[in-house]
């Protein structure tokens, strides 16, 4: 009985060695890098893709990138969850040296897409990737980032290098990855099929799941439906204070939900930041101008088209 006794011991022993050199590596080395097969890719730009490119930033970009000065330089994430560590948001301006004017458009579209960089390093969680927008809207982002936009004209601001917590160098070595490149053209669906489209806004262009679901660590990038607590919210994300605000349940429960919003309810809270008892929404949520009624009249038909998920989530008002 001793000697079984020590045997386990001592195989326990080993496995707890192990483990303890694995995260040492784990710890003390960086991201993975992989290698960037970026797309041969022109894009031609005009003033309706620069105009539309620039609407999308404004929504999805700016928040992270812009600094102080009006200039998407790039800045300190005040807001990142602890748990990942601590990052600046890059430099997209089209400086040539610093900025993202360094980057070709095929090497853009490859970053955006799949969360590789040009010199192979993988941008962490924090970074979104795009893999589900559309050609035409991918191609608007660059033809903005190429234009004589005030906002991204060439700034030299360099940030210091970003230091990943252990947590966000283990989920991308066994979660977060490389996402595929299209093989094949993505197009959006018509305006006119609202759900559709509506799903296409959430989880493509602007991409809300990723917010209203259970938590970051947990996304399903690739299929979103498959997100645990997809759209049930509940995701701890903290504002620029450090206060933790748990992303809001959207489905149609009326109890915990939206179920017993109207329409023109969630239109002023989405665009305005009006909620329907009076109160403003709060940072992380911001509203979201720049969308037109019709697009936001196609993400409710989208959440109303999901079925009612009773979670109730504490909001702290």
């Amino acid at each position: 009985m001793k000697k079984a006794l020590k045997l386990i011991g001592k195989i326990l022993g080993v496995i707890i060695l192990l483990l303890l050199i694995v995260a040492a590596y784990i710890q003390f080395s960086a991201i993975p890098t992989y290698e960037a097969k970026a797309p041969q890719l022109t894009v031609t730009p005009d003033s309706a893709l620069i105009a539309e490119g620039r609407r999308l930033a404004g929504m999805v970009c700016n928040q992270c990138h812009m600094a102080d000065n009006g200039k998407l330089e790039g800045k300190l994430m005040a807001d990142l969850p602890k748990a990942f560590g601590k990052a600046w948001s890059g430099n997209i301006t089209n400086d040539p040296k610093y900025g993202a004017g360094r980057y070709s458009d095929g090497e853009l579209a490859y970053f955006l897409r799949t969360g590789v960089k040009r010199d192979g390093k993988y941008a962490p969680p924090w970074m979104p990737k795009f893999p589900h927008l559309s050609d035409q809207d991918l191609h608007s982002v660059i033809a903005y980032l190429r234009s004589d936009a005030p906002e991204v004209q060439a700034s030299d601001k360099q940030h210091p290098a970003a230091q990943p917590s252990f947590l966000t160098k283990l989920l991308c070595r066994i979660a977060f990855k490389p996402l595929p490149y299209p093989d094949k053209p993505i197009t959006a669906p018509p305006i006119e099929d609202k759900v559709a489209f509506g799903r296409y806004l959430v989880t493509g262009k602007v991409e809300c799941y990723s917010c209203h679901s259970e938590n970051f660590a947990t996304m399903n990038m690739m299929e979103p439906e498959k997100t645990p607590g997809y759209f049930a919210g509940g995701n701890p994300i903290p504002n620029l204070e450090g206060v933790i605000i748990n992303s809001a349940n959207l489905t149609k429960d009326p109890e915990t939900g939206i179920g017993s919003w109207t329409e023109e309810q969630f239109i002023q809270t989405l665009k305005f930041g009006k909620r329907p008892d009076g109160k403003p929404i709060r940072y992380p949520m911001v509203p979201f101008g720049g969308l037109s009624d019709e697009e936001v009249s196609t993400i409710w038909a989208y959440l109303r088209s999901l079925p009612a998920v009773h979670h109730q989530v504490d909001r702290k008002w």
